[in-house]
């Protein structure tokens, strides 16, 4: 079994500032993962081509299970608007993140998180970027339970607010909602949280230690895969990590084999 998660950044290329669904299926081809998270995924953004992201990464993977939940609708850094109940941002540019599986799906779990009430300075990548004061964004979190080979599984996907503190608080959440869906467990994505401290806030252990971000020269691990208690104990042994340089995105992704 594979396990992996991605930070897309909307499947844009630091080299040339443009987002190709080639070269976006050719990324997600060469992770060949079976359960794979996404996070700064669009759907229907005119700066991503009007692309439904995750539907180009599922058919990349012949993964016939996935679904894009969104976070906002419109675009982070410029305008948005939260999700409520009743509002699925269909027919409006929205931003979230997806879950692809492999394996068959029982159930989703879409659950809210809310955003920092603070600005943040955070780096943009790329021409015109660089350190800039951002409104943070709800944030989401997307989760399956899955019939594998080894049994049941949840799996969850997030992408945690850039706001120190407030992304602590907002681990603490998606660990209590999880609790709620059942064992074994695991949660993928990225967590703008280094992994000494995820292990320590989340209490699940990480199945992979490798730094991820920033994709040239990575320095430190914004991307995770955590397994609960009873994932470590049903799950298959780590028998690889893997985070390889990719033709998109400012993250490298991090892919872990269960053998």
């Amino acid at each position: 079994m594979r396990l992996a998660t991605f930070n897309l950044l909307h499947g844009r290329s630091l080299t040339d500032g443009l987002v190709d669904p080639d070269r976006l299926a050719a990324a997600v081809t060469a992770l060949d993962a079976d359960v794979l998270a996404l996070q700064e995924v669009d759907r229907d953004q005119s700066r991503s081509g009007n692309l439904d992201l995750t539907a180009i990464a599922a058919r990349a993977l012949d993964a016939p299970h996935h679904r894009f939940a969104a976070a906002v609708v419109g675009t982070p850094g410029e305008r948005f608007r939260p999700l409520t109940g009743d509002d699925d941002g269909h027919g409006e540019p929205c931003y979230g993140i997806g879950l692809i599986s492999r394996y068959p799906v029982r159930t989703w779990r879409v659950t809210r998180l809310t955003r920092a009430p603070v600005r943040s300075p955070v780096y943009v990548p790329g021409p015109g970027g660089g350190l800039v004061l951002l409104h943070d964004e709800p944030r989401v979190v997307l989760a399956a339970v899955l019939d594998t080979p080894h049994g049941p599984l949840t799996a969850a996907a997030t992408h945690l607010s850039f706001v120190p503190g407030w992304n602590l608080r907002q681990l603490r959440q998606v660990v209590r909602a999880l609790r709620a869906l059942p064992a074994p467990r695991v949660l993928l994505g990225d967590l703008n949280l280094p992994a000494g401290v995820v292990r320590v806030v989340s209490g699940w252990h990480p199945l992979g230690r490798r730094p991820t971000y920033p994709a040239g020269e990575p320095r430190v691990q914004l991307d995770h895969v955590l397994a609960d208690r009873q994932a470590r104990r049903q799950l298959p042994p780590v028998t690889a990590v893997g985070t390889p340089l990719s033709t998109i995105s400012d993250h490298r992704p991090l892919i872990i084999d269960l053998g």
